[in-house]
């Protein structure tokens, strides 16, 4: 009889932490959670898995919330060693086409651009405010 009461609150306490790491894994906050409209017009990624990896999005966004396009970055994906950039733009452009080299699009679509946002090869963020002088 004692061994029944034992695996039975050995199997209860795991079943609660299972149920408890499956909520918190499933629960936790994303893109969705951001208070403003966020829509991913591109994105390029090189095809260069033995060295940096390099990835570029361009973002369209309606609001300036500055603090929320930084959280938007902080949930792109990253690479050890890569580069990860985030251009914010304030008009749903539907041809612009991204590249691995700077400035990433082609220049007409500057003075679209709200911000910029970089995570560098060491981890290291970076924000930038009207990156290309758009008062």
């Amino acid at each position: 009889m004692k061994t029944n009461y034992w695996f039975y609150l050995i199997a209860t306490v795991v079943g609660i932490l299972v149920l408890v790491m499956v909520y918190d894994s499933l629960s936790q906050p994303g893109v969705a959670d951001l208070k403003g409209d966020y829509r991913e017009l591109a994105k390029f990624r090189n095809e260069n898995n033995t060295g940096p990896v390099i990835r570029v999005f361009a973002v369209y966004t309606g609001e300036r919330l500055w603090e929320d396009m930084r959280a938007y970055g902080d949930f792109m994906p990253h690479t050890k060693y890569g580069n990860t950039r985030v251009f914010f733009f304030d008009q749903e452009l539907e041809d612009i086409r991204l590249s691995p080299e700077p400035p990433h699009f082609d220049a007409r679509y500057r003075s679209a651009c709200l911000a910029k946002y970089e995570k560098s090869a060491m981890g290291q963020v970076s924000f930038q405010q009207f990156p290309f002088d758009k008062p």
